[in-house]
Formats: C-alpha cells, structure tokens, sequence
C-alpha cells in the first residue's frame, strides 16, 4: 500500500509569491533543529534543516520584491513592514541575493540557483565564474561573503514551516527585511523578521532610548489606556504585557541592569494573573549573557505577540503616541507585534480574556480561515452475516440484516457521502484485511445492543485502579472493544493486561509452526502457545519513563513513547518489539495510532509532532510551528488531520496531507493535556492545566464552549460512542460528565462572528454538567467509552 509520499527535498526554491506552506521534512537524524519558535539547534544530532529561497509579499498585497535577508519565519505571527532608503535597500538586496546564489552554488545545487536567477532576472555575470567567494568583486564581495557565512552558520537549526496566513512561504524564506522605522500606516501588513542567529535576535534590543525614560514611557501610555474609554479600554490593555516583556529585554540586553530591575519590580503586578509563569521566567533573566540560552525569551523576541484590536482603538492608540512622539513604545509596537486590525465594534473584557493567554497572543484570523474537511469518510459496505439468533427473527422478512453504521447517531440518516468530507482518496488508507472485516460486523452487533445517553440516562463508570504504582504510572490505553489496558511506567517498562477472561498467549516458536496443518479452519488458535497464557505481559525495552501507549485498531500492534526519544512498535502476537522509530531528540510525550491504523503521530519536548508510517523509519510529515513542547496529539475520526496541545497554551490543527497547520486555537491559560474530537468530526473538546474543558468548532475555526468545574489539570477527555455526552477526567480525582448535545446546539457561527472573532460564551457550565464522581485519591489519567456505552476510568492510587 502506497503511503503518503516521504518529501525529502533539503533546499527548495518557492518561486510564487503566496500559497500554503511546502513541507520539507529533513532527513533522518535531524533532532530539536526543526523545533519551534526558530530557535537556532543546539541539539545532540541537529542536521540541516530545509533553505528555501522565495519572494515574500507584503501582507498589504504589495508586489513581491528579491528577498533581503535570511530569515526563520516567526510561527506564531508576523510584523509590521519596515521602510528604509531606496538606495541601502537595492544594495542590501543585491548584496543578500549574491550570497545566496553563491551558497547555492557551493552546495551544488544548480537548479535551485538558477530558479532564483530566474525569479530575481539576474543576468549570468551577476555572479562571476565558478561562484567561489573570492569572484565576487569589490564590496560586494565583502557583504555576500559575510551574509553567506552568516547564512550557513544558521542553516542547521533553522525552524520547519510556519502555518498559513502569515505572507510568508511556508518554508525557511530568505525574506526582505529593511531597517529604519515603519510608516504609522502599515501596521497590520506582514513581513518576515530576520533571525539568522541567537546574536542577530538579541541584536534588536540595542540602545534607542534613554533607560531613565522607560518607567516614564510605559507609566504615560498606562495612564492614558486606563483613561480612555470603556468601549476602548479592554482592547488597548492587552498591550500592557508584550510591550513590558520587549521594555525589560531592552533594559537587561544594553545592561542597564538597575533600571531593569526597578521597572520589573514596578510594573510586573499589573500583568494578567495567567501569564505569571512567563514573568518567573522574565525574573530570572537580569544579565545581558542569561539572554542566550533562554527559550523563552528567544521565543518571544522571533514570534511576533498578536494582538486583535478594533480600527477605532487602534487609530487612538496612533494618534497617542504621535503626539507624545513616544518613539521608544512605537518601535516596539512596529518591530516585535503584530496589530491584526478588524472593522466593528470594539470587544469587550470578557471577550478578550476568552480568547487570550498563549505564548503569542491570540491566533491572527487568517490562520483559521483555510478550508477544513471534518465529515466523515464513507463507510465500506458490509454485509452481515446472520446468527442463528438473528434468523428467527429475520425469517419472516427474509432479507439479510443490513450493516448498522458504526455512529448511528451520524451515519444511519443515508449513505450518501457527507458534503464536509474529504475525498476517499485524498490520503492513501489500508485496504480491509478479512479480519478487521469480521471485527466490523462485531462492531456493528455490539451497536445494537448500545445504551443511547442523556441526561436522563447517564453510564454507569467501571474504574482500573492501579496500586503499588508508587506515582509510576505515566500512560494508559484499552483497545476500541475494551479487551485489553495497557499501562506505561516510569520504570521505562510496558505492561499489557487483559481485562476478559480470554488470556493473553504468545505465537508459537518456529520449529512447532512448521508442524501446523495451514489449511486447517481454526488455524490462528493452533498458532497460539498455550504455556504462554497469562493475564499480564511486560515489555522491556525502553530507556525511560514510558509517557505515551496507543493500541493499533485491529489490536495486533501497541505504541509506545517515552523520555528516551524513541517510539516503538510492539506485537501483541509475539509481544516483542518489532521497531524503534528515532526522530526526536528529546522525551517523546504522547503517540497515538490512525483510526484506520497504519499511520500515528507522535509529539515532543522538541516542539514539533512527526507523522510517520509504521512501514517508513523515517517521519512522513513534520509539523512543526508550536513554541514549546507538544504535549498531547489526536488523530481526527477521518484521519485527514491532527491535532496538537502544546505548554504554549494554543491548540494547532494540521493537515497530514501538506503538512500546513489550518487552524490554531487560543484561551487556554495552561499547557494543553488533552484532547478528543466529537464522533462526528465537527468539534474537538481540549483540556489544560488551568482546570478548563473548551469545545471547539473546527470549521468555522471558533471557540463555542467552556466548560468549569474542574479544580486542578485535565488530564483526559472522550465522547461517548454517540456524542451525547463528554467526559473529562482530572487530576482533581474527579470524572465529570457534560451534556455534548447541549452544549453544541444553537451555536452562534454567523459571518460576523467568524470575521471579527466576537464569540460570546454562555456562562452554562452547570446546567451542562451532568454528573461529578469522586475517587478517593486516584488522579484519572484515562477515559474509555465501550461499544455499549460504559465508561471505563483508569488512573493509579496515590496515598495522601
């Protein structure tokens, strides 16, 4: 079966303007260099990350000029377009352009060269000769040869795509960037900042202002944002934090360390409650050499903080700092935010704290406008063959039993193909083998007998308490017909029980299966050795803390990830390990299979997510974007797409096809821990450290839900079979049970709504809860719905 295609092209040359990202995964062995935020790779096996050469347009449409300087594109935003000379611009431009076709040319990378001689209509003796730096005269050749030794130097660390929506390609660009001061005008266009090195980034904060000012500064535009008027108020507040992060940076980089301390200590208890994690961060970096090495703050300084503010809070927020000629908050303002403007009203407090409290600021409108495919594929047709049961009650009709949807709630209308799903084909998915068949019609048996949930019919919760697990336990899974639990240790070990009376029994050695009549009909129980029948298999193999299990749908196979940086692929025939997929560098926090299996992803403190196939040693798809670890992954029900929570506080959705990131989701004010999507694809429920359930509507892209309750992190979410009901599990000891059906009717989605972002959540968490079950003192880490609709909790005992 033909997986999707492994895109390993290492430099690319993008020659249209705009367009959705090109993914480029690099070759294997690359580690934390395709991570987040573009920090440079410090990692133990950091390889080469992709260089594409491209023209960017600016986000105000103007037409696309040769790129100016190479430059890892921020995820999470873009800035204002800076102006500078003519002049200097046309020679800095030329002087870039050399140096990189000169780098081209070292690699050996003709056709990439010339696509962008091409592009730039450069004429051949532009670069003189072989293309060795000395044949680059007069100073020129001084400029190119420093910009190629700063282009090389970056190459290997540079960050993988950034998602759409941001004007720039997809790839690495080398991308114009100008300095001198923007014009007021142009905030809200795009460009691509330049990031070529750790010192390059810190480089932005050198002096332009007088530090004994910076208090005066920020206390003027405070005084005149609380003064302004309601309406306007809420929306200008959210500069308070960017703007005192970059201020303090500044303070700290041009060492004037006493200022910086006075104004941390002076404004740091005016900052929003949820971004005091950051600020701890912040506080510990008072010396010029702490900048280096911070991700956090190197984070911040190459993704622009994006703030939504109305036309009208904006032009008084212009005219402010014109007439006060505060340049110092203006520059800040033009080089490190992005001000996604929008016509309407202005929003309100309420509106504005629903959707703020990433790393970044919120998600700018355009990220989520890319058109979602989120309805199911089409179900194979399925004869069911009749029981004897069955046939009494079918004799008088004498027609074969029809194939029961497995969603009877969303598939039992027709079976005609949903208008929101993807083409069958638009990702190659296995062929049914005869037994996933067989398991299908089990499926379809059990969902007769189902309970349909409600309020008035709630489902009964059966818990796997784990004991002697010391705090151990750090991953559980159970197949789709709850047959076996697997549990992942910090001990590094895998441990797979069976929760039927069936035992778990390993394959015959060789030598006896040689002695098997294959014709046989009850061939796959004579495989089986009986001496090996137990209730419980452990799997060695890892190096550390197993942090992630995931059972293949057809139950042959388990994942496992863990601290070690590997995945691996256990047989639940032999129960040994099959393979172990290297490509993070770095712990591996979650894994979890396709629901068609074949395919799973796995997510990590590198920063990005790896979709690989279990037939492919090296990842398919990379996607990368998120600025810090990637905590929990989900494949959609069409397995089109995957989602990502991560402890920058969004929630990104990816297409597995291309690689592009088409929705990012902001409100969390708490690292992400789980996530599940509604049996019918349309919504995705997420969890955080902040105790907060949020549903989410994929296709149009909006927060509709918030669900509270919870006092401590939810650690696991999953709807019921039919979608009725949602249940979340925390470490709060409690499973909670939400009516879905409610909380999803009468959204509000107009076109108003989806343009400008004004969602207006319903304050309805209790009349949405259902239902609260304490343990005594077991943290629930997992949450299973049965065929029949029984919940299964799993979680290990803690003593106080």
């Amino acid at each position: 079966m033909a997986a999707l295609a492994e895109e390993q092209t290492e430099v690319a040359v993008k020659l249209e303007p705009e367009g959705p990202p090109t993914l480029l995964p690099p070759q294997a062995g690359d580690g934390a260099g395709e991570g987040g935020g573009g920090t440079t790779n410090n990692g133990p096996n950091g390889g080469g990350g992709n260089v594409a050469a491209s023209s960017s347009a600016g986000g105000d449409g103007g037409t696309p000029k040769p790129s100016a300087a190479v430059s890892a594109v921020a995820p999470a935003g873009a800035a204002p377009a800076p102006t500078a000379a003519p002049e200097a611009g046309a020679s800095h431009d030329r002087q870039t352009l050399l140096a990189v076709l000169q780098f081209l040319r070292q690699s050996n990378l003709r056709e990439a060269e010339e696509a962008l001689r091409r592009e730039a209509r450069l004429l051949e003796e532009a670069v003189a000769g072989s293309g060795a730096p000395g044949e680059v005269d007069g100073a020129g050749a001084e400029a190119a040869n420093a910009l190629l030794s700063r282009v090389t130097a970056s190459a290997p660390g540079l960050a993988a795509p950034d998602p759409p929506g941001t004007g720039s390609s997809g790839a690495i660009a080398v991308s114009g960037s100008a300095t001198g001061p923007a014009a007021p005008g142009k905030v809200g266009s795009v460009a691509v900042e330049d990031q070529p090195d750790v010192s390059a980034v810190l480089s932005a904060y050198n002096q332009q202002g007088d530090p004994t000012m910076y208090e005066e500064y920020y206390s003027g535009l405070k005084h005149f944002i609380e003064c302004s008027l309601d309406c306007h108020r809420a929306e200008l507040s959210q500069l308070f934090y960017p703007l005192f992060v970059h201020m303090y940076l500044e303070l700290v980089y041009n060492q004037h360390e006493n200022e910086a301390k006075s104004f941390f200590e002076k404004f740091h208890g005016d900052q929003e409650c949820y971004y005091q994690d950051d600020l701890r961060v912040l506080s510990s970096l008072t010396k010029k050499e702490h900048m280096k090495g911070n991700e956090t703050m190197l984070d911040f300084r190459t993704s622009k903080f994006v703030l939504r503010i109305s036309r009208d809070s904006y032009q008084l927020l212009k005219r402010h700092l014109q007439e006060k000629q505060n340049n110092q908050i203006w520059n800040i303002v033009q080089e490190h935010l992005y001000i996604d403007i929008f016509d309407g009203m202005p929003r309100s407090k309420q509106q504005i704290d629903a959707m703020v409290g990433s790393l970044a600021g919120e998600a700018k409108r355009e990220a989520n406008k890319s058109k979602v495919f989120f309805g199911l594929l089409k179900e194979p047709e399925i004869e069911v063959p009749l029981d004897d049961e069955d046939e009494e009650g079918e004799n008088e009709e004498g027609k074969p039993k029809k194939k029961k949807p497995k969603k009877d709630s969303i598939g039992s209308k027709s079976k005609k193909q949903d208008p929101n799903a993807p083409p069958q084909n638009r990702i190659p998915l296995p062929e049914l083998k005869d037994s996933d068949k067989l398991d299908k019609i089990m499926n379809m048996k059990e969902t007769t007998k189902r309970v349909r949930l409600g309020p008035d019919c709630l489902p009964s919760i059966c818990f796997y308490t784990f004991l002697n697990a010391y705090q151990g336990l750090t991953a559980v899974d159970v197949t789709d017909d709850s047959s076996l639990i697997a549990g992942g240790f910090a001990d590094s070990t895998v441990r797979v029980w069976s929760v039927t009376p069936k035992k778990l029994r390993s394959v015959k050695q060789a030598a006896d299966l040689s002695l098997i009549d294959k014709e046989s009909d009850d061939v796959l129980e004579r495989i089986m050795d009986e001496k090996t029948a137990s209730e419980l298999k452990i799997l060695y193999g890892h190096s550390g803390p197993v942090y992630g299990a995931s059972f293949s749908p057809d139950r042959n196979y388990l994942l496992s990830s863990s601290e070690d940086g590997t995945v691996r692929l256990w047989s639940l025939q032999t129960f040994t390990c099959l393979v172990g997929y290297k490509g993070h560098n770095y712990p591996v926090w979650d894994t979890q299979f396709s629901p068609y299996g074949y395919y799973f992803v796995s997510g990590g403190h590198d920063r990005v997510a790896r979709l690989w196939a279990t037939d492919h040693y090296q990842p398919l798809r990379i996607f990368a974007g998120h600025l810090a670890d990637v905590n929990c992954t989900r494949f959609h029900p069409n397995s089109n797409y995957v989602a990502t929570g991560s402890a920058d506080r969004t929630v990104r959705l990816w297409d597995v096809l291309n690689g592009n990131c088409v929705r990012i989701f902001t409100g969390h004010k708490g690292p992400i821990h789980s996530l599940t999507f509604s049996p019918n694809g349309r919504f995705l429920a997420t969890g955080a450290t902040d105790g907060r359930v949020l549903l989410w509507d994929i296709g149009h892209g909006l927060m509709v839900g918030e669900l509270k309750g919870h006092t401590d992190t939810v650690c696991s979410l999953r709807f019921s079979r039919d979608g009725e009901i949602l249940a979340s599990g925390s470490m709060d000891n409690t499973v909670r049970l939400w009516d879905a059906v409610k909380a999803f009717e009468d959204l509000e989605t107009d076109d108003f709504t989806t343009a400008t972002g004004h969602i207006n959540l319903p304050e309805n968490s209790q009349e949405l809860l259902l239902g609260t079950y304490m343990t005594k003192s077991t943290p629930v880490v997992h949450l299973h719905f049965t065929r029949r609709n029984l919940v299964l909790a799993a979680g290990a005992y803690s003593p106080q």
